[in-house]
């Protein structure tokens, strides 16, 4: 049996370490200067159809389904090439890994992430976050739903998430209660939507930007501060 570590930090990749709001800007205007911009919708409005069914994002899925429908099924295969080629390391939000590199000062650095078999572990390997944790990758369909798992492979006394999606956050929380530290990163298009920001209560922490956990110490995850009011977050 795994020795339990004292605090493990599990980090998100999407919007929290990577920016992928640029990632999806760049495809966008990639499929755009292919097929133009009605095949580019096409395209959006196939993801989001397999997004809702799946529950995570299925860039490659789409492209599956959108050569089937663009008119020019050869041409359509070079998408796949762009996206697993993509330059994801220059996408890394500043202070990334750096930020990974402080906090495993204090304990076992994980990712943990939604997302499909094929591009998200390609993303988290080209951009340098894999072996900033030291490989330790766990990618899931829902990850909320997976934290037996997640605890099994690394045992803890206290998890800390460090996460832009208030929803996630506040299911993990409702799971593991004290056990879990929550630390919400206020970049992406997810982090600050208001709709969300006033559907779900704040992290025990929020910060500006990933970078910002380089300041931060070990007593500040174990006992965080209160939270801020939905007032005083938005």
């Amino acid at each position: 049996m795994s020795t339990r570590a004292p605090l493990v930090f599990l980090f998100d990749v999407d919007n929290t370490l990577l920016d992928n709001d640029r990632i999806h800007a760049d495809l966008d205007a990639h499929i755009g200067r292919l097929f133009g911009t009605e095949a580019a919708k096409t395209y959006w409005d196939i993801y989001e159809d397999l997004r809702v069914k799946l529950g995570y994002a299925d860039y490659l899925g789409a492209i599956q389904r959108f050569r089937l429908e663009c008119d020019d099924e050869v041409l359509a295969q070079a998408l796949a090439a762009y996206l697993l080629n993509y330059p994801f390391a220059e996408r890394l939000y500043p202070g990334a890994l750096e930020a990974v590199a402080h906090l495993a000062q204090f304990g076992p650095c994980v990712v943990l992430s939604d997302g499909d078999v094929v591009l998200q572990p390609r993303k988290i390997e080209a951009s340098g976050i894999a072996a900033a944790v030291r490989g330790q990758v766990l990618i899931y369909v829902h990850k909320e739903r997976m934290l037996e798992d997640v605890a099994r492979r690394h045992p803890a006394e206290h998890y800390v998430m460090i996460e832009d999606k208030l929803r996630v956050l506040d299911g993990m929380q409702r799971s593991w209660r004290d056990r879990l530290t929550t630390v919400c990163v206020r970049q992406g298009h997810y982090a600050n939507d208001p709709a969300a920001r006033k559907e779900y209560p704040p992290a025990q922490i929020e910060l500006a930007g990933i970078g910002d956990l380089r300041g931060l110490a070990v007593d500040d995850f174990i006992s965080p501060p209160e939270p801020a009011t939905a007032t005083e977050q938005a």
